[in-house]
């Protein structure tokens, strides 16, 4: 009898834990704080927005944006821009100069609907260099793989 019950058992705590799982998956996208980033290593670009990246190919925004990344993004967009389902997939938006722009009107302003904030707005806590400069770290992450 005791044999018998053994796959309930483990069968149990599997969905138990899938549940915590998602459940942490859940709390993950939720409250995120956004940090600041230490952009003096790169040339200042004024107060004016670009619409194109200027950075872009550039290693030390590359370096700079994959720290920026890990601090403000990588919690809801996934480690190293590999998403795990929560938010989309970075890697895979278009490099060019009209999505340069899409990206950074996104990032300043976040994305809220119906009320619900998916994703806050770092206008204020990121400058243009960190934006551009995480701009350019997900551009050499691209990817058009599935």
């Amino acid at each position: 009898m005791k044999i018998k019950t053994l796959p309930v058992v483990i069968a149990a705590i599997a969905v138990l834990g899938l549940g915590l799982t998602a459940h942490r998956l859940a709390v993950a996208h939720g409250n995120v704080t956004p940090q600041a980033v230490d952009t003096h290593e790169l040339k200042p670009l004024g107060e004016e927005w670009l619409s194109a990246n200027p950075y872009k190919g550039d290693a030390t925004a590359i370096r700079i944006g994959s720290s920026a990344f890990n601090q403000n993004c990588a919690r809801c967009h996934g480690l190293e821009a590999v998403s795990g389902g929560i938010a989309p997939d970075l890697r895979r938006l278009p490099t060019d100069e009209a999505t340069d722009e899409y990206f950074q009107g996104s990032v300043r302003r976040g994305k809220v609907r119906n009320g619900n904030v998916y994703m806050p707005p770092f206008e204020g806590t990121l400058n243009q260099e960190a934006i551009w400069a995480l701009r350019s770290y997900i551009v050499s992450r691209h990817t058009e793989d599935d």
